[in-house]
Formats: C-alpha cells, structure tokens, sequence
C-alpha cells in the first residue's frame, strides 16, 4: 500500500497543520487507516480492524456499486443543480416513495449539518415563529445555529443556552427523569415539552419547531417511549410549530423493520420535516431535507431564492440511487433485523454475566451497551467505558463510547456486519470484561447488593496514559452530579488502565 509519509510523520504534520480542536479517534494511540472495504478497515501495516461504529459507509466501505455508479456519472458530467438532470428528480422520486405521502417535498445539500440549518430556517419561516424545543444531550450539527440548539455541544463550552432554545429532557427511560418503572413515561416526558410551551408561550414567544432525532445517538443511544412522539407533536402543533426528525444518523433502514427509524413509531405519527445524510452518501457528501407542499410553499413565499451549488449534483444523486438499489437487492434492511436481534442476545447473555453492563438497548443495527459502576445506582462506568474502547481496539475491533457521561458503547456497523461479526465483536467484550472485573475485584454474579454503593472501582496501578479518544473530560459536564456518581479517587479517574 502506497503512503505519502511514515504514521510519526503524518502525525507531525497533522500537529502543525490540522487544528487542535480536530480530533482523532483513540488518541493516545490512533490508528492511521489506509484502506477500507466492507465491514473491514485496514492500517498501514495491513492489520485488519472490524467496523463497529461507521454508521457513514453505510452499505459497506467502498462498495464496488456505489464507486462504479460514481465513477461512471463523473466521467459524463457533474455540474450544479440549475441545469435540468434526470439524477436529481430520479433520486427525489426514489427518496419520497419510501416516506409517507405528506412528505413528498426535497432540498439536497451536501452534509446533515447543512439539512438541519436548512430545516429550521423552513420551520421559522413557515409561521414566523422563531422558538425551537430541542432534548437534552442532543446533537444536530457544527454549524453556529445548530450548536445553539445542541445541548450536547453547548454545554461542553462557555456558550450559554439562547434564550430562543427550549431544551426538554431526554425521554430516557434508563437514565432519565421518568424511568421504566413509571406507569407512563412517554406521557410523563411529553408533559415536559407542553410545559416548555405553555411557559414560552406566557414569556410572549412562539415555538417554530421541536427537533429531535428518532434516536438519540450522541444523547447515548436512547429509544424513546411508545407515544411519546405523536404527544409532543400534538402539542407542537397546537403551539403553531413544526417537528423536524433528524434522521442523518439512524436513517435508510438501520433500525431493519422500518426504512425510517420515526417509522417505529406507528403510522399514525409523521414528522413534518425529515433530515437525512450520512447514510445516504456511503461517504460521498451529501445529505437532504424532505418536507410538505405547505412548507415548502411558505418557504418560497419569502421571496429568497434556496440554491446550494453541490447540492443534489449528477454525482452525488448517482450514488444515493446505487445505495438505494444496494439496500434492496442485497436485503441490508432484513439483515438488519436478524444481525441486530442477534447480536441483543448476545450482549444480553453478557449482561446476565457482567455486572459492568447496566442496560442493552437498541434496535436492528444501532445498540447500546451503557456500563455502570453500580445496578441500583446506575452510576456511569466513563473510565471502565474508556479503558474497553482501547482493549477493543488492540483485539482489532473499533468501538466508541458516547452518552452525557461516556460511558455508553455505541454500536452502529455498515450494515452488512454479519452473525460472525456479531459473535467475534461480543466474545472480544466478554473477554475484556472478565479481565477488567477480575482486576478491579468485582464480583461477576448480575445482582449487587444495596449495602455497596461503589461496586466497580478502578485499580490502584492505573498510570498517566491517555485514555479517552479526544473527547472532553466528562467531569467537566454538570450532569454528572445527578446520578450520584461514586467519587473516590479511582472511580473519577480519567486515565487508562494498566495492562
């Protein structure tokens, strides 16, 4: 394999030209990939490393379909979209048939950055409302008016919340405010989105829109309550605003048994605004929002022309056709479903084993494993988290951790990771929990007793070495401190553990 310069000078380089703010995965000991195809990734000396996380190569990295439908539109023609393209209205026609028929309405851009700012400028124009409802641990994007309504990122830095961002709870029923034991936490979070509104709405201001994505990746992988969607909508609604799903990272058939994860939901709740992107390219920049006639007809009604010079090019459509026609007729929604079912077995055999493992939760192929220190306190387990992405990394498997607290492994392959990926993927985990329980001396029978808070506490011997991949200190975050987190020396350490 060809290499411009040996991975110490590529990392020199990137030191000095690369911003610091830019992160690399695992960054105590980074990994330089120079190749990649289908679930599999390569680094320069030919190891070969299982994709867990790339939820972007969506049908499979470099997918000879995808890289044969580019190839061939690049060497006819790739202009902008002003001109008169079969690709453009093709893709648009393509897209449409998979979502309800309200939805029929497109805008191409080039990133789902770029799909949510476009979103909630239709929202604001749509009625003239201004206001947005966004959840909590909530990501949309790195442009300026996505991090204003993206807790996520807002509350890492010194920005302070505007005071046209609502932010309600996230509806996690593990974690959050209203847990499985309530009797109808779907009610109970949606009555905290009419209280947002009411409130507003007493301070003089109107709700353009509540966004959320149909599932909170960066939030910790949480699957909302049945019913909660179609109450906050109702409400929504009713306060003259609009819901935006943001589909951009749990789109296209990820969840197996629905094209569209809002789709889960039941027919009888459809979104206003749908925002796609990741998936949708395979890597190739390119993203979309699809709305109603309505909105959109209020939107051109401004009298601004929208025109985005990539946005839905002859190249770009080609490849969103080919990931279309590779998603059908190799059936990556069905598989989906069996891989993802089957991997949920497994990791909830592993739960019955690992007292590290406090919830599995997900759907098809976009699961999570949140790790706790202590069953009855579900006090996050950020350093143990950590400490495993780095293990699963030497056993060649990638895997990251996310959630307000890090301590969520986040599980979201190309979705053709098959059964075998699964099971080697889980018996590389059970492997490093088994040793991680062994060394920190916690016990591996699934129930802890309520008279030992702390159960999993780091070892006396960790050292200096980096562990986390670039990601904040989570005690910087202010959430941690309502989840009666254990704060002895080791159960606060941020470093990685000796091996």
């Amino acid at each position: 394999m060809c290499e411009l310069y040996s991975k110490q000078d590529t990392l020199a380089l990137r030191r000095k030209h690369i911003a610091p703010s830019c992160k690399v995965f695992f960054a105590a000991d980074p990994i330089k990939i120079v190749r990649a195809q289908g679930q599999y990734m390569f680094d320069e000396k030919g190891e070969q490393y299982l994709d867990c996380i790339n939820n972007v190569a969506h049908v499979g990295h470099c997918h000879p379909e995808v890289v044969k439908a580019a190839q061939k539109q690049m060497e006819l023609l790739n202009t902008n979209s002003r001109f008169l393209h079969d690709n453009i209205v093709e893709y648009a026609k393509r897209l449409s048939a998979t979502l309800p028929d309200r939805l029929s309405v497109c805008y191409f851009t080039n990133s789902g950055s770029e799909a949510n700012d476009l979103a909630l400028r239709l929202a604001r124009q749509f009625r003239g409302h201004q206001d947005v409802i966004t959840l909590d641990h909530a990501y949309h994007g790195h442009l300026s008016s996505l991090i204003e309504i993206s807790p996520y990122k807002f509350q890492k830095g010194k920005d302070v919340k505007k005071e046209f961002v609502h932010v309600a709870p996230a509806p996690d029923i593990y974690r959050g405010k209203y847990r499985e034991d309530h009797t109808d936490p779907a009610s109970a979070y949606a009555d905290e989105v009419k209280k947002i509104i009411d409130e507003a709405h007493n301070s003089g201001r109107k709700i353009a829109a509540f966004i959320a994505e149909s599932m909170q990746s960066c939030g910790g992988q949480i699957i909302p309550p049945a019913g909660y969607f179609q109450k906050v909508a109702e409400y929504v609604h009713g306060a003259g605003g609009v819901f935006i799903a943001d589909e951009v990272q749990v789109g296209f058939g990820r969840v197996g048994t629905h094209f569209w994860s809002f789709q889960m939901f039941g027919e009888d709740f459809v979104p206003d605004i749908v925002t796609m992107g990741k998936p949708m390219g395979n890597g190739h920049p390119v993203a979309c929002v699809v709305t109603t006639k309505e909105i959109a007809e209020a939107f051109s009604s401004s009298g601004m022309e929208y025109f985005n010079t990539y946005g839905g090019n002859p190249v770009s459509s080609a490849v969103g056709l080919a990931i279309l026609d590779v998603i059908e007729n190799e059936d990556l929604q069905g598989n989906a479903t069996r891989v993802g079912n089957y991997l949920t077995k497994l990791l909830n055999k592993q739960k019955a084993k690992h007292t590290l493992i406090g919830d599995i939760r997900g759907v098809g192929l976009f699961i999570g494993i949140d790790l706790v220190k202590d069953h009855q306190e579900r006090t996050p387990a950020t350093a143990e988290a950590q400490h495993i992405i780095y293990k699963m990394k030497e056993k060649r498997v990638l895997l990251s951790a996310d959630g307000p607290h890090r301590n969520v492994l986040k599980i979201k392959p190309p979705m053709c990771f098959t059964e075998e990926n699964a099971k080697f993927m889980v018996d590389q985990l059970d492997e490093i929990l088994t040793g991680l329980e062994e060394a920190v001396g916690a016990k591996t029978e699934s129930v802890i007793s309520e008279d030992t808070p702390c159960r999993t506490k780091m070892p006396e011997e960790a050292h200096s070495e980096p562990l986390s991949d670039g990601s904040p200190d989570p005690k910087e975050n202010p959430s941690r401190k309502r989840n009666g987190l254990c704060t002895d020396k080791h159960s606060l350490l941020s470093k990685r553990l000796k091996t």
